[in-house]
């Protein structure tokens, strides 16, 4: 092989490394995150980034939700700012099959 070639061999082997230990995990972890935000829906009860519990009410458009997060206390959530969903509701179609 010429010398040129066998000097970015360590390079090619530590971007593989990189690859396959950071960057993919969190790729996967991200497209989880994001499938998780969109199949929020009325009745579930969530965690926001701030440790806040609350139950969704209502799913404004594509970017808010409203949620209780008390009696009678209702608050305007940006979706993205969920970081988990405690429990899920069953949602109409899965209902509909049992």
């Amino acid at each position: 092989m010429p010398e040129g070639v066998v000097q970015f061999v360590p390079l090619i082997l530590i971007f593989a490394v990189f690859y396959f230990l950071l960057i993919r995990p969190q790729q996967k972890k991200m497209k989880q995150h994001r499938e998780m935000l969109a199949e929020i829906g009325r009745g579930d009860r969530i965690v926001t980034n701030g440790g806040i519990i609350g139950t969704v009410i209502k799913v404004m458009n594509e970017n808010e939700i409203q949620v209780e997060i008390a009696d009678g206390v209702r608050v305007l959530v940006v979706r993205s700012m969920v970081t988990s969903v405690l429990d899920k509701t069953e949602s109409k179609s899965e209902a509909a099959k049992s």
